[in-house]
């Protein structure tokens, strides 16, 4: 029973390891013409209204999920889905006309 315990919490820690590895998901270079202040929520992987669907990459890399639509006044419309810790917690972003326009989230402390 013990052995099963340390395997199952030896395969959990290797997860959580691998979740938590940073990815590279830009480059200085790929930054520089944004405004400073725009750099600096990058950097730190925060999202704000205002950003575009490339720079929330930068900062959040990827999301699991997009779906495409458009608003009630023929605006077009991205919903972006992000999931973390074994999907219990969601954070859905939405972007009008290429601009981040509301961010909600289920997760502790995700937004700020």
């Amino acid at each position: 029973m013990i052995r099963l315990l340390a395997i199952v919490l030896s395969l959990a820690a290797l997860l959580l390891i691998g979740c938590a590895s940073s990815q590279i998901r830009f480059t200085q270079d790929e930054i520089k013409d944004y405004p400073v202040e725009m750099q600096e929520h990058i950097i730190k992987s925060e999202v704000v209204p205002g950003m575009t669907p490339t720079q929330v990459r930068y900062a959040w890399g990827a999301p699991d999920e997009v779906k495409l639509s458009n608003t009630t006044d023929g605006k077009p419309q991205e919903l972006w889905m992000y999931s973390s810790i074994a999907g219990i917690f969601k954070t859905r972003l939405t972007f009008i006309d290429g601009k981040l326009t509301a961010i909600v989230s289920s997760e502790p402390g995700r937004v700020k």
